[in-house]
């Protein structure tokens, strides 16, 4: 019989929520609970519509996940960073640039935040498979791996395949359309990752103008972001102005991708994103971040699923693979200046990608 007691690990302690008086963007909440019948899912899908149709982001609440549950895995996302030493962490550090993908650690430091006064990021990344097995693990996380994979699974099953049958309902098409392009057994690099997001100095932080994560829009398909009450993400609202995401106990942040862009024909456009400086009562804390990061399979194509005439399900244009134009995206960009002012771009398969300072 298999033990009842979970591994031990350090235990992540939230700071209290900001005071600050900051503008937040305007999010709709969805109650997944309702996404398990078609009723509830007829209520649901117009509310999604129009919310990612406004901002391309939205809150979901009643996920499955209890308080308690959610805690633990922030318990854990602690582990990769606290308890591996860098030279174990050399090891399972993902050559992204001969690879294409993010597999184990991102190093700080790897990415460019500010081109012109040469400010790197200071973000440490762990990255595990949907598949948790399919690449190896530091000892201190192999505990861990059954708990894992139960997260990953919760994920996939109960929040990204209820999201993506709401969009195609939302689209007029089959509910099982979307969902058929993430199989669990066939998805490539679909994963959790956590994210620690490490203070920086003064000096960084003039230079760099606060920006931690300059404004980008993500490549895969659906995002699922465990909200935690340290601030920094911010969205670029409709009316072209920079907004908080607030924080709600317990609950997911949901956007969308580039890939689900490509499968919509435009209709769902992915919006633009960053991570700033906390509000300063946040500051003395490192941000640690939970993600679900969802990529198509690797044998379907990015193209778009309907016509927006008449609604119905159609192949339009010869396709981009969805896999290859993630691990170009993913090998870190080749950046130049961009004509729009304080944009950077990269041309990626035929098309341009921009990164907003």
């Amino acid at each position: 019989m298999p033990s009842l007691t979970l591994p031990e690990c350090g235990r992540y302690i939230p700071p209290p929520e900001t005071k600050e008086d900051l503008e937040f963007a305007d999010l709709t909440i969805i109650d997944l609970s309702k996404a398990h019948t078609p009723e509830g899912r007829a209520e649901l899908y117009p509310q999604l519509r129009d919310a990612l149709r406004t901002h391309g982001f939205v809150y979901a609440i009643n996920h499955g996940y209890t308080q308690a549950q959610r805690d633990r895995i922030f318990d854990i996302a602690g582990v990769p960073f606290a308890d591996v030493s860098p030279d174990e962490k050399k090891i399972y550090t993902a050559d992204v640039e001969k690879v294409g993908y993010y597999a184990g650690y991102k190093a700080r430091q790897f990415w460019k935040v500010d081109t012109d006064n040469q400010i790197l990021d200071q973000i440490e990344h762990y990255a595990i498979n949907m598949n948790v097995t399919k690449r190896p693990h530091p000892l201190a996380l192999r505990p861990f791996l059954p708990e894992l994979d139960a997260f990953a699974s919760h994920n996939h099953f109960n929040i990204l395949h209820p999201i993506l049958r709401l969009i195609a309902l939302s689209l007029g098409l089959p509910a099982e359309t979307l969902v058929d392009k993430h199989d669990f057994d066939r998805t490539g690099e679909t994963s959790v990752r956590f994210m620690k997001y490490y203070r920086r100095s003064k000096d960084e932080e003039e230079k760099s103008k606060n920006v931690w994560l300059k404004g980008h829009t993500d490549i895969g398909s659906i995002t699922i972001l465990w909200s935690q009450p340290i601030g920094g993400l911010q969205i670029l609202a409709p009316d072209g102005r920079w907004k908080w995401v607030r924080h709600i106990d317990n609950s997911l942040v949901i956007n969308t991708g580039d890939m689900m862009n490509f499968f919509t024909g435009g209709y769902y456009k992915p919006t633009i994103h960053r991570v700033v400086q906390p509000p300063e009562d946040q500051r003395n804390y490192d941000r640690l971040g939970v993600y679900y990061f969802a990529m198509p399979d690797n044998d379907c194509t990015a193209a778009a699923l309907v016509l927006s005439a008449s609604a119905l399900m159609r192949i339009l244009r010869p396709a981009r693979r969805g896999g290859r134009e993630g691990r170009r995206r993913m090998a870190g960009p080749d950046l130049k200046k961009g004509v729009e002012h304080n944009v950077e771009e990269e041309v990626v398969e035929g098309i341009v990608v921009k990164h907003y300072n």
